[in-house]
């Protein structure tokens, strides 16, 4: 009798989960290089008597890599990724990849990220120009000139397709097989003066949330009706002893 309020219970908490991440999308949609948050359900069997019952997960979160758009802002320090690519950084906690290229360069030339991780080159060092020498010029493959003279590489990485990311720093992720560097150019390259915005679809995710919130209505009269009925069989049996 109580079975099916135990399903409504788990179908509530996986919605709760799915709107605790349409509204930390929300609050991102502006952020530069943010990913977009998803969650993915799937039927948990659980046997009841002779009855099987499918119950809700609570839901894996995974990271979406759909590319975001570019902005022009024709600052020679913003830079971003055409195609997969990743940008390389050092962490506290480690290298992280993201696709927020702004930059800036330190005292001691060193570029880096607006929150202060160094930028990497393609080898896993940080990048050192020369802060005196005049501003950078970035072409696709990321070598980066001043004055005419190459004075370093920006470093793309590729992640595998299989991956499972976690969030880093600076919209950045943090992925469970290493990333390993590209030196094809002909799909990825580096864009300077531009940004990526964030992958989040405001549209899909304001559709997402009408979709959760009558679904969360819909259990919630289906939890009352059973606690109806478990109620009303209660009264019965008290009534016939």
């Amino acid at each position: 009798m109580q079975n099916g309020l135990y399903v409504a219970v788990s179908a509530q908490v996986a919605l709760e989960r799915r709107m605790e991440t349409i509204a930390d999308n929300m609050a991102n949609m502006n952020t530069v290089g943010y990913r977009a948050t998803g969650v993915s359900f799937a039927a948990e069997m659980a046997k009841a008597g002779e009855t099987n019952l499918d119950y809700a997960s609570s839901g894996s979160d995974y990271l979406s890599r759909r590319i975001g758009g570019l902005t022009k802002t024709d600052n020679p320090l913003d830079f971003a990724v055409q195609g997969d690519g990743w940008f390389g950084i050092q962490t506290p906690r480690g290298t992280a990849y993201t696709r927020d290229g702004r930059v800036r360069i330190d005292e001691q030339g060193t570029l880096r990220t607006l929150s202060g991780d160094p930028l990497l080159d393609a080898g896993g060092a940080p990048i050192l120009v020369d802060s005196a020498a005049g501003p950078l010029t970035v072409s696709a493959d990321g070598m980066i000139s001043q004055n005419g003279r190459q004075v370093g590489a920006i470093g793309l990485f590729a992640i595998d397709a299989d991956a499972n990311l976690k969030r880093a720093e600076n919209s950045g992720v943090a992925p469970d097989n290493p990333a390993r560097p590209i030196l094809d150019f002909t799909r990825d390259g580096v864009v300077q003066g531009a940004v990526e915005s964030s992958n989040v679809d405001p549209v899909r995710e304001m559709t997402r949330l009408i979709d959760v919130s009558r679904a969360f209505d819909g259990v919630a009269a289906e939890a009352s009706q059973s606690e109806s009925s478990l109620q009303d069989a209660i009264k019965a049996l008290g009534s016939s002893s």
